[in-house]
């Protein structure tokens, strides 16, 4: 695959982490904007906050939240 020069800003890589962690896929982000999905990813790992669970592995920000969000609903689930 021929690479086509485009250059993008921080500013805009960073636009599409942020909709991306705010839940939008790449799939959808790359269709909208013309990127290669592949190149979200790539963004995803410069730009995306991670938290760090133990010596050996990290995980992003939207994993995080994904975590919690399941965490949260097991917890509902309790309840009832």
């Amino acid at each position: 695959m021929a690479h086509n020069g485009k250059r993008y800003s921080e500013e805009f890589k960073q636009q599409i982490i942020d909709l991306y962690l705010s839940g939008k896929s790449a799939k959808q982000l790359a269709e909208e904007y013309g990127l290669v999905e592949q190149t979200i990813y790539k963004w995803k790992k410069l730009y995306a906050p991670s938290i760090e669970v133990d010596e050996n592995q990290t995980i992003s920000m939207k994993e995080y939240n994904d975590l919690q969000k399941k965490m949260h609903e097991l917890e509902m689930e309790n309840e009832i």
